[in-house]
């Protein structure tokens, strides 16, 4: 069988294989019943119905024609780089890294790096809109985390709070 959209059979491929990965981890912890679900039950359903995603899309991939044959494109180092570096520096910032002296600089702080950090891999940078979105997912994250569900993540650095 020939790939007609090799955009669809590579992604397709890489939703089968992580579903499957989802699902071999979460078949270590007690999945339980429909009745009485385990902690496992949750992920190995969504690994299942992702795999299964997956496989449907290869398979629409080599029966669907598409117009020359959708061909991958060179990787985009570029905004691998950028969007990986972002969730780093949020978990750093929102945790820090004692072990090597850097103290953690709370949510406030930890969103607004990942979000002017991820918006540098686009094509195109704001700074105004950056820093508005920053405001809102700040907000919306005090309201969300803080406020509504209580958590006690560190809000801002200790040298403003003491």
């Amino acid at each position: 069988m020939k790939i007609k959209s090799q955009k669809d059979f590579f992604s397709g491929l890489m939703f089968a294989v992580m579903g499957v990965a989802f699902a071999w981890g979460a078949s270590t912890y007690n999945v339980g019943n429909g009745a009485r679900m385990g902690p496992g039950y949750f992920p190995l359903m969504l690994g299942i119905v992702m795999a299964l995603i997956g496989l449907v899309i290869m398979f629409t991939s080599m029966t669907a024609e598409t117009e020359g044959g959708d061909p991958i494109g060179s990787w985009a180092w570029k905004q691998i780089i950028y969007i990986i570096g972002a969730n780093l520096a949020f978990g750093v910032l929102l945790g820090g890294l004692p072990s090597i002296g850097i103290p953690a600089m709370g949510l406030i702080i930890a969103i607004y790096a990942l979000v002017l950090i991820a918006s540098l891999a686009g094509h195109e940078f704001n700074l105004k809109k950056v820093l508005i979105l920053a405001t809102v997912l700040a907000i919306g994250s005090y309201i969300a985390f803080i406020w509504a569900l209580k958590l006690q993540i560190q809000v801002w650095p200790t040298f403003i709070t003491g």
